[in-house]
């Protein structure tokens, strides 16, 4: 294996850990969105701390990236 194919493969890796990221940022945002109008005391408080996390999942893997890479 040279060293080209090495760091595309990688390359291709981190891409797909990205796109992911971008899914479950999205699906977490959604999740945590319902939980804050239908929960109760508790659940808000982890609903909130559910959406915080998601959204900076989102500025960094990009809220599109995901569907892009999985053609959804």
């Amino acid at each position: 294996m040279d060293v080209d194919s090495y760091f595309a493969s990688m390359i291709e890796g981190l891409e797909f850990i990205r796109a992911l990221g971008s899914i479950i940022g999205i699906l977490g945002f959604v999740i945590g969105l319902l939980m804050l109008v239908s929960g109760g005391r508790a659940f808000k408080k982890t609903a909130l701390k559910v959406v915080i996390i998601c959204i900076g999942l989102l500025f960094v893997c990009g809220p599109d990236t995901g569907i892009r890479y999985f053609r959804i």
